[in-house]
Order: C-alpha cells, then structure tokens, then sequence
C-alpha cells in the first residue's frame, strides 16, 4: 500500500507538488497558515488539516516547504509540532531551503524518538514544479533515501543522494552561490544588448545555445524582457538563502565575493519595495 502522505506548505512549489502527488493516487493531507491557499487542492481531494500535530496524526511520511529556517523549527519543534507528535517511523522530508545545522538537528531528535528524516531540498522554480522535474539534493540515510525515491519521482527528475543528514542543504548552497553571480550576468548582458542598439531578443536567441547558455538565461531573460516580475522564486527567500550560505562559508573561513556583490544588489532592491517580486527584478538595479 501506498503511504498516507503529509505535506505542510502549500505556497508556489507546495501546490504544484501536491497536485502531483494527488495525480499519482497518493492520499495526502495538508496544512498552510492560510487554508484559502488550499482550496484548489482540496477540490483535487487533498484532505485539510488544522495544525501540523493534525497531519502527524495522519501521515506516514511528512514533507515540508515553508519560506524560513524560522518556520522550520516552529513546524518541527514546537509543542504542536511534528516531532512530538508523530506516529513512531514516520519519514520527515524537509524541502525547505534551511540551514545545515537545523537539518541535522532535525534528523538528530527524530533518530531519538524512533523516527527518520532527511533533508531534501530543490531547484528549479516554479516551471520545475509545475512540470514535474525538479532537481531534489538530498541528506540522510541512504536506506530511508530509497524507501521515498517514489514519492520524490512525483515531481522530481534529477534526484541525487548527497550523503549523510544536511548534505542536501549544504548542496543546495552550491546552487544558489552558482545562481547569485549568474543572474548579475544575465541582467548584465541584456542591459549590454540594450545599451548598444541590439533586437535583445535575438541576442537570447544567439546565446542561449551557446556556452553562455543556463537555466537562468533560458527561463528568466524572457522575463526580464516582458517585464514581468512575477515571483517563480521570491526576492526575500533568496536572501535569505544567501544569507545562508555565506554564514556557512564564514565558519569554513571561506570568502566568497561574487556571493557578497550578489546579496549586496538584491538587498539594495529589497530597500526599493521589490521583495515580493521574483528574482528577475535584479535587472531593475541598472534601470
């Protein structure tokens, strides 16, 4: 039988992600802050439940994906909590974008109180949710790993074991680090496009195929073009998540200046009103 599923989060990847676990003939039930958020997955048959301690009480395998490390602790530690009040061999995966030090935390106090956790962030946006094909980074045991594979295959595409419990938080400051100095890129040439009397929209279509090309130029140059700044991922999480990695590369006495330019920009951006927007809007530092 297929495992009863919980999934606490229901903003712009949660909901994609559920949607595809109810296709996939999973039973799952759900929780948000803002249950109006979750009316169109209830209609697609997710079951609501009232408190995190409620989908504990009903779940087998738990997934989160809030916005914080804040969140993350409040869902899995506080006295309503999943911790205290899971079924004994639950499976825990958080997908926030959290700390290295709260994943380990995490799968420390679960091993404890006979459960499992891991954790299992992602990449790839909105379209990536929405499309299934999520990159999943994943830290923990490798046995507890291959038990979920299945349910992470629902929306994931690239899934890869990184090793023991924070490693998938630890890889996926790898890809946000990778991101931070790329978008300063993207946003760079097409200004340059721009600036020297160039169609920027045959320029896409020149380097996009070539070495220049990314996930970044291909899905948010468009974008950045139409002017839309609609969040596929939000300005102030990815602060947050540069905020994150460079506290990680302080304690390793690692400096990472491109990461710092990075941060420094979107700050600046923030202080302009531009935090709900999706991380597009860099380009509106030049404009």
């Amino acid at each position: 039988m297929k495992p009863k599923i919980g999934f606490i989060g229901t903003g712009i990847m949660g909901k994609s992600m559920i949607s595809h676990l109810l296709h996939a003939g999973y039973d799952v039930c759900i929780y948000n802050r803002t249950k109006e958020k979750a009316m169109e997955l209830i209609e697609q048959g997710a079951h609501w439940c009232n408190t995190p301690k409620e989908v504990a009480k009903h779940s087998n395998v738990i997934i989160t994906m809030v916005g914080y490390p804040y969140d993350v602790e409040e869902v899995y530690f506080g006295s309503e909590g999943l911790l205290e009040n899971a079924q004994k061999n639950t499976i825990f995966m958080d997908m926030t974008t959290s700390t290295p030090t709260l994943a380990k935390r995490i799968d420390q106090t679960a091993k404890e109180k006979g459960l499992y956790s891991l954790d299992a962030p992602v990449s790839g946006g909105d379209i990536g949710a929405k499309n299934g094909t999520l990159t999943i980074m994943v830290g923990g045991s490798q046995e507890v790993y291959d038990k979920v594979l299945p349910i992470l295959s629902c929306f994931g595409k690239n899934i890869v074991y990184q090793g023991e419990a924070g490693a998938g938080q630890h890889t996926k400051m790898c890809n946000q680090i990778a991101i931070a100095t790329n978008m300063i890129g993207v946003s760079e040439a097409l200004i340059y496009a721009k600036r020297a009397g160039l169609d920027p929209e045959k320029v896409l279509q020149s380097i996009s195929a070539g070495a220049a090309g990314s996930f970044s130029l291909t899905t948010y140059a468009p974008r950045m073009l139409a002017n839309d700044y609609s969040p596929g991922f939000f300005i102030k999480h990815f602060i947050k998540d540069m905020g994150i990695a460079l506290e990680e590369a302080e304690k390793m006495d690692l400096e990472l200046p491109g990461l710092a330019l990075a941060k420094k920009m979107y700050d600046q951006l923030v202080e302009l009103g531009e935090e709900n927007s999706g991380t597009q809007a860099l380009i509106k530092y030049w404009e």
